[in-house]
């Protein structure tokens, strides 16, 4: 059965001190044993997933974290996974007990507020103690969005647990839509705001070249939301490799509306693309769902003016074997060696894992972040902004080498005139302006 993408569901991340009832709550939620409940301080070590569709949200994804109290000899790489968590939660839960507030819950409702993650307070175990009217008082003054629930209830009141169980969650929910703006329940756009308005049927072409990398029977995620989009839109979709791009071309009656090409491919397409068409690639359609198409231009520009010995970081979100001829691993190295001329110091970093210490790298070169939502995309973002670090992603990367980038940004006038302005500043110092702003 087909699922929905990690990267599209909506994130939910469970938080609070040891033994609060944090997995016993994804358990009720889920409706399954998806997590180890015990009595045992510290069971939940690495963060425990549960992916479901709640009515009215669509599909989320539910995970549950070790507690931010931990004391044990893991610790350390335990809070290390709370972080990762943290950076793409769309909005957290935070477990409490009753009249319990600590230091611990405090630090974490700051990080919230300056990270701008919506939160909800889920006061459990009101079963073994009843929540003072003061404190209540006082955590609802604090977070808006305060529910009451007991794992522990329902685990002795079986003939009520469901009828309790589906009540907490249409309540969890009706929270969950108060904090979320309307536009985070909208349909992600790639494209359709590049298609004519008024025509009943646009034309797309999505050239997709079958390389060795490419998985076995089926489509790349950026083409498949891509050709998905298509449909959604009622556009006439053709889908052609880079040789059969020609000769569809001169098969139509009418000029397509929008070619949309595999960034390997751009330079060769976009040269037998009418410069009238408009024309993109999937990388750069991804970089603006995901991030910030703006600053991933600016970022590219960067690299006219590398000199020898920059530290460069080729982020790789996914993990993969890699090819002969895999996109982060060889094209991109070898690319920016031919292309700058510079002996430069290139290291990978791939899956979850991301520096916190980018202060000594010149560039990040970003893959297109389609197995990242889009919140962890912008919190690396943010990351790099803050080291004044300049980044970009590989589809940039790959239509700067082949000299196509400013064709594929032309349907994003915004982001073409931030990379002509920044690529201005070839060999110029850039010292204190590396870092673009947020």
């Amino acid at each position: 059965m087909q699922q929905t993408p990690q990267a599209l569901r909506l994130h939910i991340g469970i938080f609070g001190r040891m033994n609060v009832g944090k997995s016993s709550l994804l358990n009720h939620i889920s409706g399954q044993s998806t997590a180890i409940v015990s009595e045992t301080l510290g069971t939940t070590s690495d963060a425990v997933r549960k992916n479901m569709e709640l009515a009215g949200l669509g599909p989320v994804s539910f995970i549950d974290t070790a507690g931010f109290d931990d004391t044990s000899s893991l610790q350390k790489m335990r809070l290390v996974k709370m972080e990762q968590v943290f950076s793409e939660t769309d909005i957290a839960l935070l477990v409490l007990e009753p009249n319990i507030w600590t230091e611990k819950e405090e630090t974490f409702l700051q990080k919230c507020q300056h990270a701008q993650l919506p939160i909800i307070a889920i006061i459990n175990k009101i079963d073994v103690a009843k929540p003072s009217h003061s404190w209540l008082k006082e955590i609802q003054e604090k977070i808006s969005q305060t529910l009451s629930y007991s794992c522990g209830f329902l685990e002795n009141t079986h003939e009520l647990a469901f009828s309790k169980r589906s009540f907490f969650i249409e309540s969890l929910i009706q929270s969950i839509k108060a904090l979320l703006p309307e536009s985070f329940f909208s349909e992600p756009i790639l494209f359709q705001d590049l298609l004519p308005p008024q025509k009943e049927a646009s034309l797309i072409i999505f050239v997709t070249p079958i390389d060795a990398s490419a998985p076995k029977g089926r489509l790349i995620m950026p083409q498949v939301q891509s050709l998905r989009e298509g449909l959604d839109s009622q556009a006439i979709s053709l889908l052609v490799k880079e040789g059969q791009y020609e000769k569809a071309l001169k098969a139509l009656q009418c000029k397509p509306d929008l070619v949309i090409a595999d960034s390997q491919v751009a330079s060769a397409i976009s040269r037998i693309t009418d410069a009238s068409i408009a024309f993109t690639t999937f990388s750069i359609l991804f970089s603006r769902l995901k991030g910030d198409i703006k600053i991933f231009a600016q970022g590219a520009a960067n690299i006219l003016s590398l000199k020898d010995g920059d530290k460069i970081l080729i982020a790789e979100a996914c993990t993969h074997h890699a090819q002969d001829d895999d996109i982060g691993s060889h094209q991109i190295p070898e690319g920016l060696r031919r292309f700058t001329a510079k002996h430069l110091d290139i290291h990978h970093f791939s899956g979850k894992d991301y520096p916190k210490d980018l202060e000594s790298y010149a560039l990040i070169i970003h893959c297109g972040a389609c197995t990242l939502n889009r919140r962890l995309m912008l919190d690396r973002m943010q990351t790099a902004h803050l080291a004044q670090v300049p980044i970009t992603n590989y589809g940039m990367v790959l239509s700067l080498f082949q000299g196509s980038l400013e064709r594929c940004l032309s349907p994003f006038p915004e982001a073409l005139s931030a990379f002509k302005a920044f690529s201005h500043l070839e060999n110029s110092d850039r010292d204190g302006d590396k870092g673009p702003m947020l």
